[in-house]
């Protein structure tokens, strides 16, 4: 361990080194304008022995390695209670930084929310099959002749922001990947809920009256929470990785509520280092001219991202001929061309 590491190691909860540990428990309370008081209602978090059922996503986890920058501007967002704003090109690593924490930390299987120009505020929070309760209540009455009996709980799902925000004494982790693509009003749409860490489900208040009982709810990832009085409050606040390709400018108001980093390239050392995790220690040999032809082409401006040099020299080992090692190359080749 560095010296520069060493001195980290004294405050950091998330180290990046791809070592399991439960750091997360000391953790000091939030500063005082980031508290919250959810009530605990349902298990404290997922078993944390489960991976993220992803391809890939758990070798990627125990492999990265963020620079200093990066694991100290993650452990300032968790500190703070604060949503991580990482910005960066194609293939540097930034949804893979929301694993790493995962993981690392015992924290379950990443929440993920993919945005696209269509994703709304409401379908992260919750989703109300109204029309599944009509077609149910009519059934009812059909088959008993009387009002139905069930909750309306059985038709609301909670959505990968409803899910991390449910009360737990252990934080989830909530990737919000690729926010560059969001309508223009869902940076603005997602402040309040950022800030208050709550949202109200006005299906429920309207149900629970004047003695509410806690309601379980179904989540995305098929587990199960209770939720009561129709009010979702954290009690520890989620851990939220942004992602960015710097494709746009965000409203300041966004931007102060979150800690920002930018993740570089890697550098031809990093690279190597990647490689080698990935596909194995000698992924390098004989696969020299592959190397540099990627780091000549990035260098030049070509769009290509990490994986892609994973994918060159996972064909250029899967032959010790040269019928891999010219696919390879083929495939750098039509990247660079922009016929990918």
């Amino acid at each position: 361990m560095t010296e520069t590491e060493t001195a980290h190691a004294g405050w950091h909860v998330y180290h990046g080194r791809g070592e399991r540990h439960d750091g997360i428990e000391k953790l000091p309370p939030a500063p005082s304008w980031r508290q919250f008081d959810g009530d605990i209602l349902t298990d404290d978090a997922p078993d944390s022995t489960v991976v993220d059922p992803r391809p890939g996503a758990e070798s990627r986890a125990k492999a990265y390695v963020p620079e200093d920058v990066v694991a100290q501007r993650a452990n300032a967002a968790i500190y703070l209670r604060r949503p991580l704003l990482v910005t960066g090109r194609p293939g540097t690593g930034k949804s893979t930084l929301a694993h790493s924490i995962a993981w690392e930390l015992r924290l379950g299987p990443v929440l993920y929310w993919p945005i696209t120009s269509r994703s709304q505020l409401q379908d992260s929070l919750y989703r109300y099959d109204a029309v599944g309760r009509l077609q149910g209540a009519n059934l009812h009455r059909l088959e008993h002749r009387s009002l139905p009996t069930s909750s309306i709980g059985s038709f609301i799902t909670l959505g990968p922001l409803g899910t991390a925000l449910v009360a737990r004494r252990r934080p989830r982790v909530l990737l919000i990947d690729e926010f560059d693509k969001s309508d223009i009003d869902l940076p603005n749409d997602l402040l309040n809920v950022l800030e208050e860490g709550q949202f109200t489900i006005p299906e429920l208040v309207r149900e629970s009256g004047d003695d509410p009982q806690p309601v379980r709810l179904a989540t995305e990832e098929g587990s199960s929470v209770l939720v009561q009085g129709g009010t979702v409050r954290c009690n520890a606040f989620p851990i939220i990785i942004i992602t960015s390709n710097g494709e746009r400018t965000f409203p300041n108001a966004l931007l102060r509520r979150c800690v920002e980093v930018r993740i570089s390239e890697p550098t031809e050392d990093k690279l190597a280092e990647i490689v080698r995790s990935q596909i194995g220690p000698d992924a390098l040999n004989g696969n020299d001219e592959l190397f540099a032809t990627f780091l000549r082409q990035r260098d030049a401006g070509a769009p290509l991202p990490t994986d892609h040099l994973l994918n060159a020299m996972y064909l250029a080992n899967s032959d010790p001929g040269s019928d891999g090692r010219a696919a390879a190359l083929g495939l750098l080749e039509q990247r660079r061309s922009g016929d990918m």
